[in-house]
């Protein structure tokens, strides 16, 4: 939320308070109190002095997300619920923009006006004046750090408006058979049959995170997957099945280091959150043969000092992730140190390896430039700046097989670029035409479609909208998730069939990318509703994903469950563990929470149900 001013000037006793500064003695509380950019009264028509709580009524705040003003006085129970440190930092900084607009739009007229009103006051007024305004300072300043501890502390339930209530349905459980461990809805408009009606919950992995978890994302090969958040602790998880292949890697490159010089305090510091593979090991034999991964991290890195927001992984298992401590450190999964570290001049929101030369990456910062790393040099190799008012980039990434770089802006923006050059190329304006969501919202997510030359834009009015980059059309906009505030992101299935997202609603939804429109009549093919989703969590659902090998993933699990069952001479059927299908056709599902809370999904594709291929259905 944004501080505006509050223009009341009626009577001699209105004045604008930063103008206050003509004595030299007070030029620093003038300057102070001209950053809030506040116009308050500090008496009555009448003369009465205004308590301390009158004056604060008059100040109001902006919710940026919804456009109410909202006296300061009760803004700390009007603040978003499970608002993320990022969100309050471009608040922070929108407001000096607006700050900046406001002074620069200010009329000629107008400040003759005030200048005229401000000899006006009696020098017993001025004293006054400016007594009253620095303890209203003292006041706001305690007020402001009190909101922002306790938002950062906020995990509460956000409700879902009437609206979006009315459109959910339970799935009768008929429809389950019976194997269903997860509470299902789907969309009133969406009758079936449905593709996720077999969900099963096979692993839950909670204690390790402390605090919400804010990025997620598997390695391309799948069998690794990378999880951080505030407590600025990267952790990287490894699936049983491929615990030894990455343990004997990390051996090999202990062993070649071993002859190398001592290494640096923040190696030293990485070493000791790494985990003990002997530990590992046992925790691995008494997990639950379903459980996917191992239990425990395989290993944790520990070097960024701030709230780590996104993660990229590379073909040969290299890491790049990126902080609002205003760094990208560059790690190996066989390495216990950081390899690099690059800096940035603010928060890195969103960083991504090139697709087709994992030498160079991509970062987009807060401060508003591009940039396209060379990591061998370890220096920019190229770089551009966003144009417009609000010159925030909140989201990144590479379309077309790396031909070009995309960026999304705090004000719903997607902007090209070619990334040969780093030049402008075009831009989208991500918003409806018409409605409450005319104006652009901040771009949380932007991914491609696999092997189509289309994007997926996730953005802050609760809608991800599917974009042809071939004619810069909106395909398809996907609704029924609440994503307000936060910085959720939609992603793909490993075949794109399928879209999920997590929700503040503390649900995970999935759409069908393309839907079978024939023999819905009446439905735009620009509008898909026909949501499923499962409530899997006890808050907001920060991050939720397919996994990249599903099919193959499933058919590990089930090899090493039948593994586990003649170790211990187990008299339990295949059927009881994994609801009887020995196939490897399915989706494996991962979403982690605000609390830290990681759970893992299986969902057994059904042969009479199972979709067209996508080129099918294009």
């Amino acid at each position: 939320m944004s501080k505006t001013p509050e223009r009341s000037l009626t009577g001699d006793d209105d004045v604008k308070v930063e103008k206050v500064s003509a004595d030299p003695n007070c030029e620093d509380e003038a300057s102070g109190i001209q950053t809030l950019n506040m116009f308050v009264r500090t008496r009555t028509d009448s003369g009465k002095p205004l308590s301390d709580m009158e004056i604060l009524e008059q100040v109001t705040v902006l919710n940026l997300d919804t456009g109410e003003q909202i006296p300061l006085s009760i803004a700390e129970d009007k603040l978003p619920q499970c608002l993320n440190p990022l969100s309050l930092h471009i608040m922070r900084l929108t407001s000096d923009l607006e700050k900046d607009k406001e002074s620069d739009n200010e009329s000629v007229d107008s400040k003759k006006t005030y200048n005229t009103q401000l000899d006006n006051v009696s020098d017993g007024d001025s004293v006054s004046l400016r007594k009253k305004t620095s303890q209203l300072k003292k006041f706001l300043g305690s007020k402001v750090r009190r909101t922002v501890g306790r938002a950062k502390m906020m995990a509460q339930e956000v409700s879902l408006p009437g609206r979006q209530k009315e459109e959910m349905i339970d799935i009768p459980d008929e429809l389950t058979g019976g194997e269903q461990h997860v509470k299902m809805k789907a969309s009133s408009s969406h009758k079936g049959p449905y593709e996720f009606d077999t969900l099963q919950c096979v692993q839950e992995m909670h204690g390790e995170h402390l605090g919400p978890i804010w990025c997620m994302k598997f390695s391309p090969c799948g069998r690794l997957l990378a999880t951080a958040g505030q407590d600025r602790i990267l952790r990287i998880w490894v699936l049983k099945t491929a615990f030894n292949h990455f343990q004997d890697m990390r051996s090999r490159c202990n062993a070649d280091s071993k002859s190398s010089p001592t290494p640096s305090q923040e190696s030293l510091v990485s070493q000791h959150s790494v985990e003990d593979p002997v530990a590992a090991i046992i925790a691995e034999k008494e997990s639950d043969p379903r459980s996917p991964f191992v239990e425990r991290p395989f290993c944790t890195y520990v070097a960024h000092t701030s709230d780590l927001l996104d993660v990229s992984w590379s073909k040969n298992y290299f890491i790049l992730s990126s902080s609002m401590d205003k760094t990208v450190r560059l790690w190996h999964i066989s390495r216990k140190e950081c390899l690099c570290c690059f800096q940035h001049i603010d928060f890195v929101t969103a960083i991504a390896f090139h697709p087709r030369d994992d030498r160079y990456f991509l970062s987009g910062s807060l401060d508003g430039k591009l940039r396209l790393w060379n990591i061998p040099d370890k220096k920019v190799a190229l770089w551009n700046e966003l144009d417009g008012q609000h010159k925030l980039i909140t989201a990144a990434n590479f379309c077309q097989n790396g031909k070009f770089a995309v960026v999304g802006s705090y004000d719903g923006r997607c902007v090209f670029y070619t990334t040969e050059h780093l030049k402008y190329y075009t831009q989208i304006h991500v918003r409806s035409t018409r409605g409450r969501n005319s104006k652009g919202r901040k771009i949380t997510g932007i991914e491609s479609l696999p092997n189509e030359d289309k994007i997926l834009v996730t953005s802050n009015d609760s809608r991800i909208r599917l974009y042809d980059l071939r004619d810069l059309n909106l395909s398809c906009k996907y609704k029924g998730y609440v994503n307000n505030s936060s910085q959720i992101r939609a992603c793909f299935s490993h075949d794109g069939k399928y879209i999920i997202s997590g929700s503040e609603n503390q649900y995970i939804y999935m759409w069908k990318t393309h839907h079978d429109y024939a023999k819905f009549s009446s439905a735009r093919r620009d509008r898909n509703d026909y949501w499923e989703a499962i409530k899997a969590h006890n808050a907001v659902v920060t991050s939720a994903v397919f996994a990249p090998d599903s099919h193959s993933l499933i058919e590990q699990m089930e090899r090493h469950r039948r593994e586990k069952e003649e170790e211990k001479a187990s008299s339990l059927s295949g059927d009881a563990l994994m609801g009887g299908a020995s196939s490897g056709n399915g989706y494996v599902l991962v979403s982690a929470d605000f609390n830290g809370c990681i759970k893992v999904f299986v969902n057994r594709v059904k042969p009479k149900h199972s979709s067209l291929p996508v080129s099918a259905m294009s």
